[in-house]
């Protein structure tokens, strides 16, 4: 019988102390995913997996280690530390490692309000498969659709505890469902792909799977008869699908590693209008059935509702305990980390003020221009927030969308490109990242 997480990780402290670690903190994760791919309606393929992971984090000093592994043996368990011990003991000192002081942990929470675990039965590969066979079905039936490259359907299941010689301890379970259709319409050198899926916490939110098997079949004939659109400056409007790329741009850029670096164009920007006047920017991690929801962080500290921009002006960085300490500022309770890794700084729930127009409003207003619904490749230089990305999607003239797009560049900066964004209100609100799609104006296309 396995050892509960809890158990594992205060058995890799102790072993830890006796290895002689000034501090530790260890991770145990128990997860099981089932996934199902079908093709022309039988089952291509099936996979099932089920483990543990455990990591555990050694401080002597003021230096560190990490080691992880897979195998939850008390031999093991004795070898990490010995290990992790001596890989610490040659590491450069690092001024700013530690763990939190007791009195900046999370001592309560709340885990049913986020609503992270779905009690429903895992559902049965057959169960998986039908669901797959009806998106591929649903997405052939479009007319103009002449195959389905695949259609996936996958279960997964997680428990993750946290025990750290600080004192703290705790742990959380999560599930997630998901299914996903790619179509493939035209035939030979004219054929064109584009695909749609669903991700939830809890089963009886997911999409139909006709509904997600005929929104593939549809975004892909709509990209047939592509063209390269002119070269010049026009407004681009970002589909709901991708424009949450944008503000990850911005995430990244006020991440507090990348600020403590220099690495970023946002570096002097704090207390300055970063977005439009009437935007804000909102870190929840406490909505319920979202996937970035957290208890607590991977250091132990509480996380908490926080404006990143409020009207338009950025209002601090994201910040693990390393990186605040670095820059003289209190964490925000943003730490992340997996078995293998140290803590750093990531973002939870994000969401961006919606506008009060449709993208049907957006796209008529914006004249002549392109709506982008994918995108590939990048070029951006997080140091000057010079943008560079190759763009498909659907060109618009006098307020009217008439062909697809394919096989062009788009070009701006970053910080032009947030100040004048201009959001639609049509952001999915039940994802991590709530974005609406948004249109920038006067970007640079490269096309014929």
């Amino acid at each position: 019988m396995s050892q509960p997480l809890d158990a594992l990780t205060h058995a890799l402290l102790q072993a830890a102390k006796r290895a002689g670690a000034d501090a530790a903190d260890a991770k145990a994760v128990q997860a099981t995913s089932v996934s199902v791919d079908v093709r022309g309606g039988a089952l291509e393929q099936a996979e099932r997996s089920e483990g543990i992971d455990i990591g555990l984090r050694v401080l002597v000093g003021q230096r560190a280690a990490t080691v992880s592994a897979s195998d939850v043996s008390a031999r093991t368990i004795e070898e990490m530390a010995v290990r992790a011990v001596a890989m610490a003991r040659e590491a450069p000192e690092d001024p700013y490692a530690g763990l939190a002081d007791p009195d900046q942990l999370a001592t309560e929470w709340d885990i049913g309000a986020l609503e992270l675990y779905d009690e429903t039965p895992e559902p049965s590969p057959q169960t998986l498969q039908e669901d797959a066979a009806v998106a591929e079905a649903a997405a052939l039936a479009v007319k103009g659709v002449t195959q389905v490259q695949a259609a996936s359907a996958g279960y997964g299941a997680q428990e993750v505890y946290t025990a750290m010689s600080n004192g703290f301890e705790g742990g959380y379970r999560r599930t997630d469902r998901g299914l996903s259709c790619v179509a493939i319409a035209g035939t030979g050198a004219g054929m064109e792909r584009d695909y749609d899926g669903d991700g939830r916490i809890f089963q009886n939110d997911m999409r139909s799977a006709g509904d997600i098997g005929t929104s593939a079949g549809q975004r892909a004939i709509a990209r047939l008869d592509a063209r390269k659109p002119p070269t010049g400056a026009f407004p681009v409007l970002f589909d709901e699908r991708i424009s949450s790329s944008l503000i990850g741009h911005l995430l990244s850029a006020i991440n507090g590693s990348a600020v403590a670096r220099g690495a970023s164009f946002l570096r002097d920007a704090l207390g300055d209008a970063v977005l439009p006047d009437h935007l804000s920017l909102i870190e929840d991690p406490h909505r319920p059935r979202t996937s970035g929801s957290r208890p607590f962080d991977a250091e132990g500290l509480p996380t908490a509702k926080r404006m990143l921009v409020e009207n338009g002006v950025l209002q601090g960085w994201t910040l693990d305990l390393a990186n605040a300490r670095k820059l003289g500022l209190t964490p925000t309770g943003n730490a992340a980390r997996g078995t293998s890794s140290a803590p750093m700084p990531s973002n939870w729930n994000i969401a961006l003020t919606q506008g009060e127009q449709t993208r049907d409003d957006l796209i008529r207003d914006m004249g002549t221009g392109l709506l982008v619904t994918s995108m590939i490749g990048s070029t951006i230089n997080p140091n000057t927030g010079d943008y560079s990305r190759g763009a498909s999607g659907l060109w618009v003239e006098n307020g009217e969308v008439t062909h697809a797009i394919n096989e062009c560049t788009i070009a701006g900066n970053l910080r032009d490109m947030l100040r004048t964004m201009i959001p639609a209100n049509d952001a999915r609100t039940h994802l991590s990242r709530v974005v609406p799609s948004v249109l920038v104006s006067g970007m640079t296309l490269a096309g014929a």
